[in-house]
């Protein structure tokens, strides 16, 4: 338990407190029988968060997640071409010529990591090409997650691994069949190539399930979950990938007319962004009470800071290591 000593000895005031406060109720939630759904924003698989994420599914720390379909695609895009990433630790530094050459070298950047396209992106949209045809041929529809689970399952890029498959949070959820949310996979890489086809006529738009789908999937597993336990939250950055998970209780309860339905039982957000009164990602979480996500005594948690340094530190307190 170095990890967890070291942060309970160092960490004693202001955000490294409230880290500690987070990581016991998020604890606290796991002892008392209840599940808890993480939400992924930002870059976190190309900032490797599977190294520390993997883990928590593995042991049952976390029962559905919720996340952008860049870190959906990103997870197994390190997991097939890590090799070949690029790393710049200067990238402040970079002139819009600089840009450029990367641009002609085929990386795409991400802060100070660039992702390869033909070792990741056209790899990954190859096999992905190959189920969505076999979907449409079979008449079958799938949501954007299954379709890489099957890859997974299937073995199709086991040869390709570049990275200990322990380490890729993707592998971990399909290993426990964990549910994914992915609201707003249309804003993502494999969704671009997903039209490029579809506008091909190689196949319909309707082969993959669209986010209402999700939602309604969502309702459904909340409300099954609600029969015996509470759900919390824990929300890594801001915008859609907390927003749409978040939102399933009120619309539970105000549109469907479920009032015993409960609200979320725990609420920790990691974000960088400036408190304030007109975002989502910088709104406080006493907000959310008056849309009917949390109560009044929900536990709430705002750590103002990076998260590719708090989750993992978070992670490992649960984890007890």
């Amino acid at each position: 338990m170095q990890i967890t000593n070291f942060i309970k000895h160092h960490y004693r005031h202001f955000n490294a407190a409230t880290l500690i406060d987070a990581s016991e109720a998020y604890k606290q939630v796991l002892v008392d029988g209840n599940k808890m759904m993480v939400t992924l924003a930002g870059a976190m698989s190309t900032a490797e968060l599977g190294l520390s994420l993997a883990e928590m599914i593995r042991q049952d720390k976390i029962h559905i997640i919720s996340c952008t379909g860049a870190n959906l695609e990103e997870d197994i895009f390190n997991l097939v071409a890590h090799n070949h990433y690029k790393r710049i630790p200067n990238y402040r530094d970079l002139s819009p010529q600089d840009e450029q050459e990367l641009l002609e070298q085929h990386y795409n950047r991400v802060t100070d990591t660039c992702i390869p396209e033909e070792e990741a992106m056209r790899k990954i949209e190859k096999v992905l090409v190959e189920h969505w045809t076999r979907a449409y041929k079979k008449g079958e529809r799938y949501f954007p997650h299954e379709y890489l689970y099957q890859i997974i399952r299937e073995g199709k890029l086991k040869h390709e691994f570049q990275i200990d498959p322990k380490n890729s949070w993707l592998i971990a959820a399909a290993e426990k069949n964990l549910p994914i949310i992915v609201p707003g996979w249309e804003d993502s890489t494999t969704a671009n190539f997903f039209a490029a086809h579809c506008i091909r006529d190689e196949f319909p738009p309707s082969i993959v399930k669209s986010g209402i789908e999700y939602m309604m999937f969502l309702s459904e597993w909340y409300k099954k979950q609600a029969e015996t336990c509470k759900i919390g939250f824990y929300q890594i950055g801001g915008g859609i990938a907390g927003d749409f998970p978040i939102c399933v209780v009120p619309m539970l309860y105000q549109d469907l007319g479920i009032h015993d339905i409960p609200c979320w039982a725990y609420f920790c957000q990691i974000s960088d962004s400036t408190t304030s009164f007109g975002s989502y990602s910088g709104a406080v979480p006493n907000e959310k009470i008056t849309w009917g996500k949390l109560e009044i005594d929900t536990p709430k948690f705002v750590i103002e800071s990076d998260a590719t340094i708090v989750a993992p530190l978070m992670f490992a307190y649960i984890l007890g290591w």
